[in-house]
């Protein structure tokens, strides 16, 4: 097989375009904190784009991807510092082009967990857990089921993230804030976003880098891609909608930061679909996850767990409900990689296979991110989370010696 000049330019786009929804993801999340704690919410996303890719380099790519299409738990470390990747070929594209692109998942999935840790955890805490998270955790997830893997090799399907990248996420990031705590004065104290303007930006980034998350994972500039495109196009409007109406009949009110909520819910739950539904599956898929992960906002004060930005309603519960939609709505005629889902006359061995996957995921990263989280707590002086007065003064100054704000009077 040779090279493919547009598969290739289409992939390396799409890498650009994954990146550049971290800072978008950094801005969704900074218009949400409070202005104390803006530049720290930023730190901890752009430091992402850091550690990762160098623990990628490293060996990260080779524990996830070294021995592809082994069904096992992990690769090797055959192309450690992405030894003999040179000259390699991935499809129609180069391995190094693959490479970059895998990177940029692996870059944003540790990041996503930022915004349920935020406002308390300190810098040097976040630093290790990044570390630890992205080798023991993140590497072993993406090689079951993106490398060929044991869940892959099951039948398990996972187009462009709802298990690795999502549940992954929301499944560590219920951990780290069961360790860590409530923010001081939660839920009693209001903690407005500072600035809804930035969180709408971030959320119009996520959107427009999420065309090469999904698209991308097609690896070519083909028909799956176009599918992939229309999809997160279409789920991520229609989940806007579900969640504002759901919202206005809670309410009485449809809010900004609902809108935003709404599309980012959407763009999740279509991940994992992406390349296998057509028709008006994503419209189904985005109304339906829209209204469920709004209400899903309401467990947080049901069970008494601070997730301050939402991570566990959006990426946890819209990741699963995407992978869970697989298995209903995959069709053999949009991806011959796939088979027919439940709703499409396939019968219900996908979606146990689906299912399958969602609580093997969640459960691993659950238990393991917990066990980090504690190990961290234990070891670290001064714990992983900020003192009460570091707290109070807000996290800008405390860990970084920086505000976001330079507010002077004239």
């Amino acid at each position: 097989m040779e090279i493919n000049a547009g598969d290739t330019a289409w992939v390396l786009a799409s890498s650009a375009l994954v990146l550049f929804m971290t800072p978008g993801l950094a801005l969704f999340y900074g218009g949400m904190v409070r202005s104390k704690n803006v530049l720290a919410m930023l730190m901890q996303n752009f430091f992402a784009m850091g550690i990762v890719t160098v623990l990628w380099v490293l060996f990260g790519y080779s524990l996830a991807f070294g021995d592809f299409g082994n069904a096992g738990w992990i690769g090797n470390f055959d192309n450690v510092g992405l030894k003999d990747l040179t000259n390699g070929l991935t499809g129609t594209i180069p391995t190094l082009a693959f490479v970059a692109f895998q990177l940029t998942f692996a870059i944003i999935t540790p990041a996503l967990i930022t915004g349920a840790v935020a406002d308390r955890m300190r810098w040097v805490a976040w630093v290790a857990f990044i570390v630890l998270w992205s080798i023991i955790v993140y590497n072993p997830v993406a090689h079951w089921v993106f490398a060929g893997g044991w869940l892959a090799d099951r039948g398990a399907l996972d187009f462009a993230g709802g298990t690795v990248v999502h549940i992954n996420a929301g499944a560590a990031a219920l951990a780290l804030i069961l360790v860590l705590g409530k923010r001081r004065g939660w839920p009693g104290e209001a903690m407005p976003p500072h600035s809804l303007p930035l969180t709408l930006l971030g959320t119009g980034i996520l959107w427009f880098g999420w065309f090469g998350f999904n698209a991308g994972s097609a690896l070519a500039a083909n028909l799956v891609a176009a599918q992939a495109f229309l999809n997160t196009f279409v789920a991520a409007a229609a989940a806007m909608v579900g969640w504002l109406i759901v919202e206005r009949l809670k309410s009485g009110h449809a809010t900004t930061l609902g809108a935003a909520s709404g599309a980012v819910a959407g763009l999740v739950a279509i991940t994992p679909c992406a390349g296998f539904v057509g028709g008006m599956s994503p419209v189904i898929i985005g109304l339906v996850t829209g209204a469920v992960c709004f209400l899903a906002i309401q467990l947080k004060f049901k069970f008494g767990y601070d997730d301050s930005l939402d991570v566990i309603a959006v990426h946890l519960v819209g990741g699963i409900l995407g992978s869970v939609a697989v298995g209903l709505f995959a069709d053999d005629a949009v991806n011959e990689l796939a088979v027919d889902g439940l709703f499409l006359g396939g019968g219900a061995s996908l979606l146990g296979e689906q299912i399958l996957a969602v609580v093997v995921v969640a459960a691993f990263s659950f238990l393991v991110s917990y066990g980090i989280a504690v190990l961290l707590k234990t070891v670290l002086p001064g714990g992983i989370r900020v003192t009460e007065e570091e707290e109070y003064t807000g996290l800008d100054l405390t860990q970084h010696s920086e505000t976001g704000y330079a507010l002077e009077r004239a």
